[in-house]
């Protein structure tokens, strides 16, 4: 405004103003801080997410290397319980062989005994068939046969339950010859098996050690997943404590504002009804109304009754459209 000093012109809210909008602008970089820190969390949790897909298929792929392995180990085991059976059933035909006891003076093992019953009576049935001899020497001969043979059949089940190679025992050598070719078989294949266990176990490994390192991958990625939005949640806390101030300043402006608007809205009511003329005034109005009632006439701007009949003459020479002429405002004395 002219005329106005400086101080007058100046914003009363300028301060405040500033004030708020310094809070706005912090909150502006405040939100761009949470909204990075939740971008980087979303990154990090897509991450997991892959990391744990490629951990659960290689973990499949692991299940299929562990079946194999285990069969391998299956295998290996059979060939070695083979052979060991093997081994002990040649120790048997050995000892018979020799002719020697167990251990400790015990007897000999059931395939030791069967084996050397079923010698003597193949000799015995030989010998009676191929003999001739006195009744009661083949009556006996057959008596001593029936009770090898009865024995035989007691040791016969026991004895195949631990025989792994079916073998002629009346030719002991040739049984031992067979047992040792078995025996070497099953050991052969028993290495290969623990070659074959150890190569996959090494594959195995190493894909556990893979599944290892994914899995660390995968949790260190959701760690930090879990940090960036612990971030950006510690981010909006502050922000809703400072939109708390912002909207209280905000508020406290609109206040201001409204009050000076208030304030103009009614100077300006006041100005106005101070300048209204009589023809605008509500108040002369009514006077006039009141003088018309009372007085049977009206006095506009200040002309009483002669005045205007010295008027009327002055104007009697004027033509009736010139006394049409209209009426001023009215003003208020």
């Amino acid at each position: 405004m002219r005329g106005m000093p400086k101080d007058a012109e100046k914003n009363p809210d300028a301060d405040k103003l500033s004030e708020l909008r310094d809070m706005e602008a912090k909150v502006r970089r405040l939100r761009d801080t949470r909204n990075n820190l939740r971008d980087q969390g979303k990154a990090m949790a897509q991450k997991r997410n892959a990391v744990q897909d490629q951990y659960k298929e290689h973990r499949e792929k692991l299940d299929i290397m562990k079946a194999e392995l285990d069969a391998i180990h299956a295998e290996r085991n059979a060939h070695r319980a083979k052979r060991d059976a093997i081994n002990q059933q040649l120790r048997d035909l050995f000892s018979q062989v020799k002719g020697r006891r167990g251990e400790h003076g015990e007897k000999k093992s059931a395939t030791a005994e069967y084996s050397h019953l079923i010698s003597q009576i193949n000799t015995l049935e030989e010998k009676f068939q191929t003999t001739s001899s006195s009744t009661k020497k083949e009556k006996e001969t057959m008596e001593q046969i029936k009770r090898m043979k009865r024995r035989a059949d007691e040791l016969e089940p026991e004895v195949a339950k631990f025989e792994m190679v079916s073998v002629d025992l009346s030719n002991l050598d040739e049984a031992i010859a067979t047992l040792k070719a078995e025996s070497d078989d099953a050991h052969n294949l028993f290495v290969d098996a623990l070659k074959r266990a150890d190569e996959k176990w090494a594959e195995y490994k190493e894909g556990l050690d893979h599944r290892n390192f994914l899995k660390a991958e995968g949790d260190r990625h959701h760690t930090e997943s879990v940090e960036f939005h612990e971030k950006a949640n510690g981010v909006h806390e502050k922000i809703e404590q400072m939109m708390v101030d912002v909207n209280k300043a905000r508020d406290e402006l609109n206040m201001a504002r409204q009050e000076r608007e208030s304030w103009i809205v009614d100077h300006n009511k006041a100005v106005k009804a101070e300048m209204k003329t009589g023809a605008e005034s509500d108040e002369v109005a009514d006077m006039l109304v009141q003088s018309l009632l009372s007085d049977g006439e009206l006095v506009f701007g200040g002309v009483g009754k002669d005045d205007g009949a010295k008027t009327q003459k002055r104007k009697s020479g004027s033509s009736k459209k010139k006394n049409m002429r209209r009426m001023g405002p009215i003003r208020r004395r």
